[in-house]
């Protein structure tokens, strides 16, 4: 088993979790869904709001830097994707921008009638899919992962796979399916919700076509975030995504009745910044200066591969079945137990100020964030649900109603 000496006494991102706000008496484990604030958030919007808006009022746009907000923002994620400069930008949410850039791949393939994707993708993935297919009288296959290089054939537009499921933690071969898909002529679409910011990949190395992703999780923006997409720098120019707004347009204030794309990565805004959430991510971001991507991943991997270690040896005779794979390298940065009662064991970690989530039907989340998470409190987490199962806590919760965000 891996000793807890061997992850905090050589830790190289132990000062980093000074880089966040972290409540008092609270042990967080669900940053896989909605990122720790960084303490440099609060005096930022605190300029945004009380400066640059209540004084700069829209000479802010070009005072404040407003207008390329979006851009520089997403040049910050690219570093974490693996993607080269005027490839990624921060806008909208992660489900308007996979119809933007799904609707653009099939565009670029007229004549194939089919999108291809994971049965077990996050439902608005599959939800966004099924009606760009419905519009464009095309047709949905949707197989489990592992069958999807089989399912390829010339009638397939786009395939859309998540990289790191979002219930079992489980990692796509990025560049082994980047590659089938393109071998059949088709265009390949990556959802990196959780991978950014915790599992390092690279976009441009794998000659992947688009992704998309969103800003709240690993990225630590906020909820709600902005998300961004990325855009092969060689598709750009022969792209037509669907959301025509004036920000996309090449001269927005020239204010033509018709539309002309702009040159670069920007065709892809549609309306008006959000200019809080973008300036809150913005700074966020600011968190993963200095990090080694390499040595995020390590320290990730450390950290998930002590809490399974330690499942196994500890929690299994209480009935917890591990759902996350094994091998470091096919895993993420959260780790799925699977537990008949366990929704209500985890309303009893969050009674002792323990936080995860749930999925339907049985998964139990926790997300270790590597740039705050530590040992220490995978240690607390295990002790946590011994204590719990051992004292029967979880079923002071069955009578409950159940909350709607879980």
């Amino acid at each position: 088993m891996l000793g807890t000496e061997n992850v905090a006494g050589t830790d190289p991102l132990a000062s980093m979790r000074e880089r966040f706000t972290i409540p008092e008496g609270v042990t967080y484990f669900d940053g896989n869904s909605l990122g720790l604030m960084p303490r440099s958030v609060g005096p930022k919007v605190s300029e945004v709001v009380e400066k640059q808006w209540a004084q700069g009022l829209i000479r802010s746009w070009n005072d404040a830097h407003w207008r390329d907000l979006a851009t520089r923002t997403g040049e910050k994620v690219a570093r974490l994707i693996g993607a080269g400069p005027g490839q990624v930008v921060a806008c909208d949410s992660t489900s308007v921008n996979l119809f933007k850039v799904l609707v653009s791949a099939v565009r670029l393939r007229p004549g194939r009638t089919r999108i291809v994707t994971d049965i077990d993708s996050f439902p608005t993935d599959l939800y966004i899919i099924n009606e760009v297919a419905k519009t464009h009288g095309l047709i949905v296959d949707a197989v489990p992962a592992a069958s999807i290089p089989q399912a390829l054939d010339v009638d397939v537009a786009a395939v859309v796979l998540t990289h790191v499921d979002y219930r079992t933690a489980h990692i796509h071969d990025m560049q082994a399916y980047t590659r089938a898909c393109q071998a059949a002529g088709a265009l390949m679409i990556w959802d990196l919700s959780h991978t950014a910011g915790a599992v390092p990949c690279e976009l441009d190395a794998c000659e992947v076509d688009f992704a998309i992703g969103c800003g709240y999780k690993y990225l630590n923006g906020g909820p709600g975030a902005p998300a961004y997409l990325y855009v092969a720098k060689r598709h750009i120019e022969q792209c037509e995504q669907p959301l025509t707004g004036w920000f996309g347009h090449r001269a927005p204030f020239d204010f033509d009745l018709e539309y002309a794309p702009a040159p670069g990565i920007e065709r892809f805004f549609c309306g008006t910044h959000p200019v809080l959430g973008l300036s809150v991510l913005h700074n966020a971001l600011d968190a993963f200066e200095g990090v080694n991507l390499q040595a995020l991943r390590a320290k990730s991997t450390a950290l998930t591969r002590h809490f399974m270690e330690a499942a196994q040896h500890r929690l299994a005779a209480h009935g917890f079945v591990i759902a996350s794979p094994m091998d470091d390298a096919q895993r993420g940065s959260h780790v799925s137990l699977r537990h008949k009662a366990g929704y209500e064991i985890m309303q009893a970690l969050q009674k002792r100020q323990i936080i995860g989530d749930f999925r339907l039907p049985d998964f139990m989340r926790f997300g270790f964030a590597p740039l705050y998470n530590n040992v220490d409190e995978v240690e607390h987490l295990v002790s946590a649900l011994e204590e719990i199962m051992v004292n029967r806590e979880w079923l002071v919760i069955s009578g409950e109603e159940r909350k709607a965000f879980t």
